[in-house]
Order: C-alpha cells, then structure tokens, then sequence
C-alpha cells in the first residue's frame, strides 16, 4: 500500500483489516489516519479510521460512534451546507440537523452565517444568508446524509460580491444559452504538501527531486507521491453523484489531476466546488496540504491549471469545427477580460514554458498545448467537437469560468471590423 509520509503523521488509506492496522507514528505523539471501509448497512464505504495508543482503546471508540448508523433510530439526517469564503478560494461548512430526508435544494431551509468572520461582511452587519443550491451524498458520514453547495446572499437578498454563482445563472438561464446546452469538461490539477513545512508530498524537505519526466502517471514509490489520497478522492466523489471522470498523476512530483465532466451548464460549477470540498476534508484526515497555488514551486517545474474543455450543441454537430473557430475569434478578442477572471497568480504559470502560452498573448492550435486554445486531432478530422481553453489556473472559480465561455461565444458579438482583424490576425477563416 502507498503511504504518504508526513512530519507529523503516516497517512494511510485504503480497505484496512484489523491484522494490517498497526499504530505507527512517524513522529513522537503521531497518530495514523486513514479511510476504512465498513461493510454496516446504510453507512458511507469511507470512513474515518482513527487510531490510538492499542493500550487505552479511547480514540477506536470515537471511530465506533462517527460510523455509527443511526437509521434505525431516527429520520433525520445531517446537512453540511457549504459556501465560498471571502478570499474566492476558501471553502467554508457548518453542519445542520434537518428532519428527515430531502431529494431537491427547495425543500432545504435558508440558512445564515457571521460574515465578517470569513471577511465577506462588517462586524457591524454581519448576518449572510445561504441559499440551498444543489445536493450531494455525503461519503464521509454515508446514509441520507447530505452535501448542499449554497451561494450566499445579504438578507435584502442581493448576492454578495463573491457569489459567483447567481451571475453564472443569469447567463446559463438566457435561452441563447440554454437552447445551445453548454457542456464542459474540466480538469482540476492539485499540488499535495507535507504539513508544517509547505514543501510538496515526496520531496526531500528543503531539497528537490530529481527533473520532471519520470513523474507523469508514473507508478512507483519514488515516483507518484499521494496516490491514495486521489483514490479516495476518486471514489468519494462517485459515492457522492459528482460527475468525475478520471484522475492522474500530473508533471511535477506530489501534483495530481482529476476531471468532472462532461457537466451541462450551471452544474459544471456545482460539481467541482463539491469535488474541491471532499478533497479538502480528504486531505485534512490524511494531515496532508492542499494547494491550488497555479504555481506552487517556482523553476523548472510545471504550474498547476484547470484546463476547461467546451463545446456547444452547433459545435458538437456537423460543420461545428467552423463553429469553434468563430469562437475561438470571439475568445481572442475579450482575451484580457477571460484572463483577469481566471485565477491569482496565474501570471506566474502563464510564461510560454511549461505547456503554456504567454500571459499576453492568444494563440490557438490543433494538438498543441502550449496555445491559449487548443483543438484535439479528432475535431479537426471529425469536423465537429470541442475546443480546450488551457488559461484557467487551478485556483478559478468555476461558475465564472464557465459562464464567461458561454457569454464570450454565444451572447457576446464583436463589431465586424474587429473580427476581421482577428480572424487575419489567428490565420482563421471563418
């Protein structure tokens, strides 16, 4: 079995019987963590194994009563509402008893929370209230039990500035839009670190690894670092109904990858923030750092992006490949507005190395992945498909991200002197 090991802790996870468990610091006054199966009926197949001195039995005890099903004794479930923080990135959640269980958002109460301790509202007026917006199983408690993505809004019911989702509706609500049926696949890439040191998962603390090459879907204990960390990631986010189809190891040692998708519309935002949360409390029962820094080591090492794959009803049928090529003229020409949505710091991955384009400048291509754009070999032979938008980092927001696409190709008209310019400028026909 992979281990990551960490200052302070041994991760482990997986299908543990009681022969293989073993109380194993790594440090003095360690603890190991990690994710059992249990084969109760009605709970999650992830849960969480905490394991103390074998002398004192206190913490298996606890394990005892967070898997403990409590189906046969009651109807109600747990709700965990969870929220965007006040920096953009940051996942917040708190924990609600409801009184039995629900199958939509609209039979969820509103609910609130103190604003101005996640810096979205002064002390002075501090109350922002949750709005119920989309539902998920709950790996980590199993049952009827629920995720719920909400967005956040004042009680005079305006969204707050950094509810991205409320405006990504309008857009997805707009019949031009709709009739359309956007879909999006996008690939979240992750950098794990050793925590109390910030220093990526496998690499010598203080030092580095030897040069990328041999770490890209690599198997092997010195070469993929964290692999049961994506595992369980994985399989959590089936458990839980996100549309998440593959995961990788990524370029530079200790960073993954994983994809959800194909996602229509609003839900493309839905699924990977509740993907982003399960990761969260994935790697804090494995006392492991997550990051979505879009470049986490500086140097000879690749960034970490959330390339979005796109494509429209017109796109995906025949003559759609003429389709993408309109809108990738139309995603040339609002090429500083996508940026300056797409993620902080990303001015540090987008430098022209490391299978990017520059910052500033749009370029497209097919098969080529050091473009702004790119458009796999099967669009082009095919005539239809879908094009690749490379400048997102890892650390966008998703609802803008997706929205801006939709508006940039379906709702948004250049004047013809422009596009003319643009299409002589990117060699497109159109």
């Amino acid at each position: 079995m992979a281990q990551a090991v960490v200052p302070a802790m041994q991760c482990q996870m997986g299908a543990l019987g009681k022969s293989a468990v073993r109380a194993r610091p790594a440090a003095a006054g360690g603890r190991v963590w990690g994710v059992r199966r249990s084969g109760a009926r009605g709970t999650s197949g992830f849960k969480v194994l905490a394991l103390g001195t074998e002398t004192t039995g206190v913490v298996p005890r606890l394990e005892q009563l967070l898997n403990m099903d409590t189906k046969p004794y009651s109807d109600k479930i747990i709700a965990e509402y969870i929220w965007v923080g006040g920096s953009g990135i940051d996942i917040r959640s708190k924990s609600r008893t409801i009184s039995k269980p629900v199958a939509d958002p609209s039979e969820l109460p509103k609910w609130n929370y103190d604003g101005s301790s996640t810096g979205q509202a002064p002390g002075e007026d501090s109350e922002v209230i949750l709005y119920p917006q989309a539902i998920f199983k709950d790996p980590f408690r199993g049952g009827n039990n629920i995720l719920v993505v909400c967005d956040t809004y004042t009680p005079a019911g305006e969204p707050i500035p950094t509810n991205k989702r409320h405006r990504a509706a309008q857009i997805f609500s707009d019949p031009k839009v709709a009739s359309q049926v956007p879909w999006y696949g996008i690939e979240q890439e992750y950098t794990l670190l050793q925590r109390d040191v910030n220093w990526p998962l496998g690499w010598p603390v203080g030092g580095y690894p030897g040069p990328q090459g041999p770490y890209y879907c690599a198997v092997g204990s010195d070469k993929s670092f964290g692999r049961d960390i994506s595992d369980a990631h994985y399989k959590a986010c089936i458990y839980a109904g996100i549309e998440i189809s593959g995961t990788n190891g990524e370029v530079m040692p200790g960073q993954w990858e994983y994809q959800v998708g194909p996602s229509v519309g609003i839900d493309a935002g839905d699924h990977i923030w509740a993907s982003r949360y399960i990761l969260e409390r994935i790697t804090e029962q494995a006392g492991v750092v997550l990051t979505l820094d879009p470049k986490p080591i500086q140097g000879d090492w690749n960034g970490a992006g959330c390339h979005t794959n796109y494509s429209t009803k017109a796109m995906r049928e025949d003559g759609g490949f003429e389709v993408i090529k309109k809108a990738i003229l139309n995603l040339s020409l609002r090429h500083d507005l996508h940026i300056s949505a797409y993620g902080e710091g990303n001015e540090r991955r987008l430098t022209g190395l490391h299978e990017t384009a520059s910052i500033s400048d749009f370029s497209w291509g097919v098969a080529n992945r050091g473009c702004s754009i790119r458009v796999g070999r099967d669009t082009e032979a095919n005539g239809k498909g879908y094009l690749e938008d490379r400048r997102p980092a890892s650390n966008m927001d998703p609802y803008t991200v997706t929205a801006l696409l939709a508006e940039t190709t379906l709702l948004w008209e250049p004047t013809l002197e422009a596009e003319v310019l643009a299409a002589k400028k990117l060699a497109l026909k159109v």
